[in-house]
Parts: structure tokens; sequence; C-alpha cells
């Protein structure tokens, strides 16, 4: 050790830089002098990290991490992940899901084969056996199970924390995504109970405490609902309309590329007229939209909610799993940006980011017949105080406003992800109709596929 020691410190350095990183503690206490050379270099920590992670600065270049310290939090993570541990995991879920949820925050795509070391890891990790049921199969949907690893988290917090990055995660077209795809019954149950529905959280899939915080048990409900229902839809639209959910973390990391072709949005850029109104957006409006929305018929959605039986079950109790067929639309929008402001005395707005105001159409692919699915459409796009990326859309029929949306961006602003909320009746009638739908970009511009025929949609192809 002492001859190691003795070497310039350049080549010890690409030495120790070769070692995996969960070896340096061992490292470290061979000896007084090579554990001081150790725990406090910055340096070597810095190189670990970025060799096997994405660099946490390209989403916040002006602040420099505490290397060390990540590093080793990382590695503890590691190790819980990959440990067999029950008890360990239990013990630790917080833990494992907020560094999770800061490994997703701080991924990024790399410039040459456009590919995230951070979620390839992750994916790694949750593809060994009891990783997803110990962490993010932990909401209340997997507490309404008679199996005995589909218990939920014991506080609310936990609980969101562990529905929200299993959105991030998706459901994968595997053995565990299917599974995942069981608890549909439970997940239908709360998608339609209208007791969800109120003025407190919008009609969205927000908290009821009315400060439009996200309820990600509600868009995790909603996710294994449409993932269960696209996979019943006609063959033809299956590649078309995929879910873009379909590969672990898919979609969620904030494509650089992307990001780069986005303005940062400054108040002055309101001002500089010269400049197109879709260019000063940061929120990528502009383009061709996959939908996808599902519903149940009227009179099952009525007894689900209002039957004598409905009615019997108490405000804080689920209500029974709920097996009736949906219908499902796929639907085309392409959406303009007319307008945008800065955000103004909403009480739930970030000031520091616009309001982006759109218009567009609509037009089903599936059941062009189906006059709920062809309009007009309306709409804006703001940033909470909580930094999510909230979509408000209204469907306009004949010049009569109808059908509105309220959803969330999953992996904010550049994810690809896409939107994920509720639609509902635009006068919010306590009786419904109102059910699930979600919706991503394929397209950065109309090419003039949605006119009013709809005539050339057929010959569009999506990579």
């Amino acid at each position: 050790m002492t001859e190691l020691l003795d070497l310039c410190y350049d080549v010890l350095i690409r030495i120790l830089e070769e070692v995996d990183p969960e070896d340096l503690a061992a490292c470290s206490q061979t000896s007084w002098s090579f554990n001081n050379f150790i725990k406090k270099n910055s340096p070597l920590y810095k190189a670990h990290y970025l060799r096997n992670f994405d660099d946490p600065r390209r989403n916040s270049p002006d602040a420099e991490p505490e290397w060390i310290s990540e590093v080793q939090k990382l590695i503890r993570c590691q190790k819980i992940l990959n440990s067999g541990n029950l008890d360990l995991k239990r013990e630790n879920f917080t833990f494992v899901n907020t560094t999770v949820s800061s490994l997703l925050f701080t991924a990024s795509e790399n410039d040459y084969d456009g590919k995230s070391l951070n979620t390839i890891a992750l994916g790694k990790y949750f593809d060994i056996p009891g990783n997803l049921d110990a962490f993010l199969y932990k909401s209340t949907l997997y507490s309404r199970s008679s199996t005995s690893y589909s218990k939920a988290a014991s506080t609310e917090e936990e609980r969101q924390l562990s529905a929200k990055n299993h959105v991030l995660y998706g459901i994968p077209t595997t053995i565990p995504g299917r599974r995942a795809l069981t608890r549909h019954p439970y997940a239908r149950s709360r998608v339609y109970d209208l007791r969800w529905y109120t003025d407190a959280n919008g009609w969205g899939p927000y908290q009821q405490d009315g400060n439009m915080t996200v309820d990600w048990e509600m868009i995790e409900a909603i996710m294994v609902v449409l993932g269960y229902n696209s996979g019943l839809c006609c063959r033809r639209f299956l590649t078309r309309f995929r879910p873009p959910w379909s590969d672990p973390f898919e979609g969620v990391v904030r494509n650089h590329s992307v990001m780069q072709e986005l303005p940062e949005w400054r108040p002055e850029l309101l001002k500089q007229i010269a400049i197109p109104v879709a260019d000063r957006d940061p929120y990528g409006v502009e383009g061709v939209w996959s939908r996808v929305v599902c519903f149940l018929d009227y009179n099952d959605l009525y007894q689900f909610n209002f039957s004598s039986a409905a009615t019997r079950v108490p405000i804080n109790e689920p209500r029974e799993p709920l097996r009736t067929e949906e219908a499902i639309r796929h639907i085309l929008m392409s959406l303009h940006v007319t307008k945008i402001e800065p955000a103004g005395d909403e009480a739930n707005d970030d000031p520091s980011m616009p309001i982006v105001y759109f218009t567009g159409t609509s037009r089903a692919v599936d059941a062009q017949w189906d006059p709920n699915a062809n309009s007009k459409l309306k709409g804006n796009v703001r940033m909470t105080k909580e930094g999510e990326v909230r979509w408000t859309t209204t469907s306009i029929f004949y010049g009569e406003e109808r059908w509105r949306s309220e959803g969330v961006q999953v992996g904010g602003i550049g994810s690809r992800r896409g939107v994920i909320g509720t639609w509902f009746d635009k006068d919010f009638d306590p009786h419904g109709p109102a059910g699930p739908t979600a919706f991503w970009k394929v397209a950065g511009n109309t090419f003039g596929i949605l006119d009013e025929d709809g005539s050339d949609m057929e010959e569009i192809t999506f990579d």
C-alpha cells in the first residue's frame, strides 16, 4: 500500500478511478494514509459519478454537486436494491424512492447515442425480483389485494412517492408489467368514482387541498386503466397509439435536443413581437398530438356512483372493483399557440413561468363518425408552484364548449411521456360524465394533416 501512495497523484487517481465505486470504502480501510487520500478526494468521487451516471449539472448548470456525499448515497441505494433482504428494503423505502426521484430529475440523454445512464441503471435495478413490489407497488391501489406482496405504504406521503415513481417507471410489456395491469378493476373503480371530482381539485388529477398538488395515485390509476384498455383495442392502432410508458422510464428524461429548441423563457420575450409566438413558448405546445380517451356507458357510470348500494359506501372508503368494459377513442390533435402571458395572481401558478394559450382541432381516427371526438380545441399550459406542467383543454362543438380536461405532463418540460389526466363536463356536472385521458406529442408541426375532411389522416405514419 505504501508503494501505491508513493506513486504520483495523477497515476494513483487513474488507478482508483478503475475501481468499482462500491469498493472505494474497502480501499480506504486498508491504511490510515489511504483513508485520508480517499475519503475527502472530491475529484475522485466526481470521476466515479460521471462514469456511471448522467451529469447532474446539465439540468442544474449553476449548482456543483457534493460529489462525495452523492456517490456514497448512490452506493448505499445500489446495495439496498441488490439485496435480497426484504426487511432492509422495507426500512429504507423512503430513502430509495427519494434517491430514485433524484436520479430521474437529474437524468439526461447524452449527445452521442441519446441514452441516459441513470435510467439504464434504474431499469436494471428494477428488473431484480422484489424491487417493484418493495418500492413502486406501494400505493393505495396495491392495498386492495389479498396477495402478500401488495401492501400499501404506511403514510400518504410514502404512497404518493411510490405512485409517482411507478408512473415514471411506466408499465412495461413484461410479466411484472402485465401483473400491474391486473389491478385494472381497482384502478377503474378509482378513476370513475365521481367523489374524486371536486371543485377543490378542479376535477383534475390533483389532491383535495385546493393547491393543485398532483395526486400521483390518481395518475397511476389512470395509467393502469389506459394501459389495460390499449391492449384490448384494434390491432390496427396498437403501434400508432402505443402508450408511451411501455418501456421502463420511457420518455421521462428531458431530451436536451428538444430542450435546446425551447426558449429559455424570460419576461422580456413577451415584448419581442418580431419573434413568432410559438418560438416564445417554453412548453413546446405547437404540433400534432396523439390522444386516447376512455369512457363508460353513462348508465354504467350512473349505476356505479348513484345506485342505492353505491350511495351507502362511506366517503372515506373506495367503491367496489369495477369490471365493466369501457369504450376507447384514438384521436389526433393539431395545436397552435395563440398567445403567451405572464402568470397572474393565480395562487397555484409559478410566477416565474408564463401561461401559454393555444387553439386547435381534433379528429377521431378509429371512429370518425363519433361527434364527441371531432371538435375545435382551446386550452392553456402553465407551471404550478409545485413545479409540474399543468394542461387544460376544452373541446368546442359548433361554437359551444362541451368537454374539458385537466392533466399533468409526466416528467416535466421537455418530457416525451406526455400528459395524463381526466376529462369531464365543462360545467363540472356532479353526475358526470368523466373519465381518463392521455396525450403525447408525435410531430413538431401540423403538416396540414388535420384538414376539415380528415382525408389524409390515414397517410400518417409514426416512428
